[in-house]
């Protein structure tokens, strides 16, 4: 009979049987965090992990059953992080721009949390409890559950981008960023991109100094207001012809329009 597949939240950490372990899911998780901080992701290998706590590397797979296991608990330890303790407003958008910017907040600290492969089912205990947060704050919106699912998928996978950005832009040289925004400039001046050096106008990029906060909360407020406040209508829309469909319905002998 095959076996059926476990996570590692539900794999059991040790046996009933013999000694204790010398070590946890807590220690290797870290240890490959540290790693992980200090080298990015690709620092973070079972060898590396078990050269760290000074064992030998068969001995982990009595806590986990190899390195996507080790990414699980990282990723979920550091989603421990954001504070889901913060009273919500009532305000579906600023509670999610709020919880947004918290979790953006724990991607810079851990650089390489942006790295992660995402998938849509890598959730831990923290994580559910981040979800579960995320989900209240839409208490009040008439949508689908999985449409609000939806919605914390790409508000997290959007964090995850703006994350990437300011680490990888706070790598570049002052050099490189200068001449890249010469040559989008000079192109755009050429008259074959009109939309673009009209936009540039208007807008013309980020000053210097400019919060790079303030652009994420505002573009998050942006987006989010889209998905959240356009359904919003849309369900009202729909309760509203419903409605008129029924009233017809008993005045028309049952006839609907």
């Amino acid at each position: 009979m095959a076996q059926e597949p476990v996570t590692v939240w539900t794999r059991v950490e040790r046996g009933a049987r013999g000694p204790l372990p010398a070590h946890s899911r807590a220690d290797l998780t870290a240890v490959a965090v540290e790693l992980a901080d200090r080298g990015g992701l690709s620092a973070v290998s079972m060898r590396q992990v078990a050269k760290e706590l000074g064992t030998g590397q068969a001995s982990l797979y009595r806590y986990v059953s190899g390195r996507e296991d080790l990414l699980d608990l990282m990723t979920d330890a550091v989603a421990g992080e954001i504070d889901l303790d913060v009273p919500l407003h009532g305000d579906p958008v600023a509670d999610l721009v709020a919880l947004a910017a918290r979790a953006k907040a724990v991607h810079l600290r851990h650089p390489w949390l942006p790295d992660i492969p995402p998938e849509p089912l890598r959730l831990g205990p923290r994580s559910m409890g981040y979800l579960e947060y995320a989900l209240r704050a839409m208490a009040s919106v008439r949508l689908p559950g999985r449409t609000k699912m939806e919605i914390v998928a790409l508000m997290s996978a959007l964090v995850a981008q703006f994350a990437r950005a300011e680490i990888q832009g706070g790598r570049a040289t002052t050099d490189r960023q200068a001449a890249q925004a010469a040559y989008l400039s000079q192109t755009a001046s050429q008259g074959d991109h009109p939309h673009v050096a009209a936009a540039m106008v208007d807008h013309p990029g980020a000053a210097p100094g400019e919060d790079l906060q303030q652009v994420f909360e505002r573009t998050m407020r942006r987006v989010l207001t889209g998905l959240v406040v356009d359904d919003i209508t849309a369900a009202d829309v729909e309760d509203v012809t419903t409605g008129e469909d029924v009233e017809t319905e008993r005045e028309g002998g049952g006839h609907t329009r």
